[in-house]
């Protein structure tokens, strides 16, 4: 087995969200939904270094995604990968950039020895996509925001290695919880997010015969819980007997992932 590249998430959730991928020809960040200390020092504690980060790729313009993405540009010399839609709405918020690389969602970016394959979805952003990085032949997917179960996300899940997919709420903790009703709706809306339901239909797919490791991310603080979202999901694994197959993890709110090692299918 091959090791092509590492990932990991570096904060997950409504707070913000960034990811950390490493190979052995340079580094990426994707989103910068906390500030950039924050970001420098998440990067440090998995062994990373932010001198080695060839771009920032910006899935969509809400501020949990680019909170401190200006700054990290500016103060690091980072350029910036992000759709037309998505620099339009978060321009002025962003201000100075070392530079930015605009693409059109369902484009490819090539950086950092990286392939990143940009995905629209249908989440209520200018231009929001999802992402799948891959190096020779190893692929994973940073699918977050998702807005629904679109179609062709079974296949694209189907055709990775290991996945940081959204399991943002459980509808029972939602329904009964304390968000005003139109929050609510927005939530479950298609162009909302995904339940731990919804994406544990995803996960457990017949086409997923290559998955290996399902990071479950963008937890809700309030409508979620980690134990509920890893139980729901193990539960159907196993009754698919698939839970020796596949690993499950969660992506904590504050702290670094677990760091994924990415390898060829074989």
């Amino acid at each position: 087995m091959s090791v092509e590249f590492s990932i990991c998430s570096l904060v997950s959730g409504s707070s913000g969200n960034s990811f950390y991928v490493e190979c052995s020809e340079g580094a990426l960040l994707i989103d910068a939904g906390v500030s950039a200390k924050k970001i420098a020092e998440n990067v440090t504690a998995v062994g990373g270094n932010m001198d080695q980060v060839d771009g920032l790729v910006i899935t969509h313009g809400h501020g949990d995604h680019i909170q401190g993405a200006g700054v990290v540009s500016r103060r690091y010399g980072i350029p910036l990968f992000m759709t037309e839609g998505a620099y339009a709405t978060s321009k002025q918020k962003l201000g100075k950039l070392a530079g930015c690389r605009l693409f059109r969602p369902g484009g490819v970016i090539t950086a950092a020895g990286l392939r990143i394959h940009t995905y629209p979805t249908p989440h209520d952003a200018a231009d929001s996509v999802a992402l799948v990085v891959e190096r020779n032949g190893a692929r994973c997917g940073v699918l977050t925001d998702l807005g629904h179960p679109f179609p062709g996300l079974e296949e694209i899940i189907g055709s990775l290695d290991a996945v940081f997919l959204e399991s943002n709420y459980d509808p029972e903790m939602l329904a009964h919880g304390p968000y005003h009703e139109s929050l609510k709706e927005r939530i479950r809306s298609p162009h909302g997010h995904i339940s731990n339901s919804e994406a544990t239909s995803l996960i457990c797919a017949p086409g997923n015969q290559r998955l290996k490791v399902a990071v479950l991310s963008h937890l809700s603080e309030t409508n979620n819980h980690p134990r509920i979202a890893q139980c729901t999901l193990k539960e159907k694994l196993a009754q698919c007997q698939l839970d020796k197959k596949i690993q499950v993890c969660i992506a904590p709110r504050h702290t670094p992932s677990e760091v994924v090692k990415v390898a060829r299918h074989k």
